[in-house]
């Protein structure tokens, strides 16, 4: 035989060879070796069996809860503690005076340079109800609710800029991919109300928070447990309506159509995205009758609209807390909403503390006391744990940005203030304690990890058991930390 016909010879068993491992691998792929596969992909993708449910049906608490849903006012862009609700003499006496170097001693800040001088507060603070808080001038409507509420004062966290601080405060990171706390209880508990989203937003004051809709994402959990943005203006969910032409009939028909080719697609694949989608859809399809009778706030009685000022046919604060008490009414676990513009640094009257935070308060004290009053009277703030805050507090200083006139306070992530009512938590009560400046916490600090334990808590799950297996380990709304902040309970 001639030297190249025997390489050929050589060449085509060892192709033929090949063929024949490559039949047994793609044998065996659907054998033993698929077996196995899948079982990975079913641990990482689907985690816990409470997970392979794409739709969010009522689940059991771990024990038993103190509150059933949850109303978060997110005061976005940090509003000033120190002229709100923890007022500081001993900034009156410093006033104009640089700020002492024990406290700013290897500090950074977001905007301010050099030394900064201290800043006291042009407002006046008083007493208020049995409990005695100090409450700011700028907040008339709270100061008469005072008694249903705990104040505290020792919120520390890890961010001082706006998008990480808001990712940090919802989710436990400071980075987007993780699932909001709004998430992790739909994915927790489920919701009571199929006709509505488990976890709803609403915007006013101008806008999305800094860290966009990472906010209130779902992350690696479920799609079906995401945070579902509500608008007061215009149709209340993008593409929620039926496009011209298309009859409740003929949706219907479409739908039971592509629910059909999902379930196949899905006994196939079991792909639980699949089964997301199919709860999706249906989700949509029943919102479209729900949604327009939550919306439509002009049923509640006029003695109830003028108690929140709402102002109908607006984007406004006053119209969500309305809506968010319609929606935990309903079933819905967490309500959010965000009122952007409580950015205080100075530049000019459009984010100083001498015009702009007047402004902002007007806007939102009366309609957070209603919300607080309204829940009351319907029996339901034992039920309903109601937050309001921002993503960090101010400086104690001023921060003159380029030497502006205006008075102003940088991003403070050292000591801030939150307020909490209902839901099981402390009332008439001013937990925590800040130093004279009000720049540090020196009794009762609550880091942010402990806050979620907390509420948690309070909704009846053990933070440390809320996990989901994603990417090869378990996961979880605290991390690797979070205690009991005991104060509050």
């Amino acid at each position: 035989m001639e030297p190249g016909h025997e390489r050929h010879g050589s060449s085509a068993a060892q192709l033929a060879r090949l063929l024949a491992r490559r039949r047994f691998l793609q044998g065996t792929a659907s054998g033993l070796g698929g077996l196995a596969l899948a079982s990975l992909l079913a641990r990482d993708l689907q985690a816990a069996p409470a997970a392979q449910q794409a739709s969010a049906l009522l689940r059991a608490p771990h024990f038993a809860p103190k509150a059933k849903s949850v109303i978060w006012l997110f005061m976005n862009g940090g509003p000033s503690q120190l002229d709100l609700l923890d007022p500081k003499p001993l900034l009156a006496e410093l006033d104009g005076k640089p700020v002492p170097e024990s406290f700013t001693r290897g500090e950074r800040f977001a905007f301010i340079k050099g030394t900064p001088t201290v800043l006291d507060t042009p407002y006046e603070f008083a007493r208020h109800g049995a409990c005695g808080a100090q409450v700011s001038e700028l907040l008339p409507h709270f100061a008469g609710i005072v008694d249903e509420v705990a104040i505290v004062r020792s919120l520390v966290t890890e961010a001082f800029n706006h998008a990480p601080a808001e990712l940090f405060m919802n989710s436990g990171l400071a980075r987007v991919g993780r699932p909001s706390m709004g998430s992790w209880l739909s994915y927790g508990l489920g919701s009571s109300n199929q006709d509505l989203p488990g976890f709803v937003v609403l915007l006013s004051g101008g806008g999305q928070p800094s860290g966009g809709n990472a906010c209130w994402s779902s992350g690696f959990l479920p799609t079906t447990h995401q945070g579902v943005q509500l608008r007061s203006q215009g149709d209340p969910v993008l593409f929620v309506d039926n496009p011209p032409g298309m009859s409740t009939q003929a949706r219907r028909a479409s739908l039971d159509a592509l629910n059909a080719l999902n379930s196949r697609a899905l006994e196939q694949a079991g792909d639980p995205e699949i089964a997301t989608r199919i709860a999706a859809y249906e989700l949509a399809y029943r919102m479209q009758s729900s949604v327009p009778e939550l919306m439509d706030i002009a049923s509640e009685p006029e003695s109830i609209r003028e108690m929140y000022g709402v102002r109908p046919g607006e984007t406004a604060f006053s119209n969500n807390c309305l809506l968010a008490r319609r929606l935990v009414e309903r079933g819905v676990r967490f309500v959010q909403l965000y009122h952007r513009g409580w950015d205080h640094h100075g530049t000019g009257e459009g984010d100083d503390i001498v015009h702009s935070l007047p402004k902002l308060c007007r806007q939102t004290d009366q309609a957070a006391a209603a919300l607080i009053r309204d829940l009351k009277a319907r029996g339901l703030l034992d039920s309903t744990l109601v937050i309001w805050g921002g993503e960090f507090g101010r400086t104690p200083m001023n921060e003159r940005r380029n030497g502006s006139s205006f008075l102003g306070r940088d991003h403070h992530p050292r000591a801030f203030t939150m307020w909490f009512a209902g839901g099981g938590v402390r009332a008439a009560a001013t937990i925590g304690e800040t130093d004279e400046l009000g720049y540090r916490v020196i009794a009762n600090p609550l880091t942010i990890n402990d806050l979620h334990a907390t509420l948690l808590h309070q909704l009846g799950l053990e933070h440390t058991r809320l996990t989901f297996r994603s990417q090869g380990r378990d996961f979880r709304l605290t991390d690797v930390a979070g205690e009991l902040f005991k104060p509050l309970i």
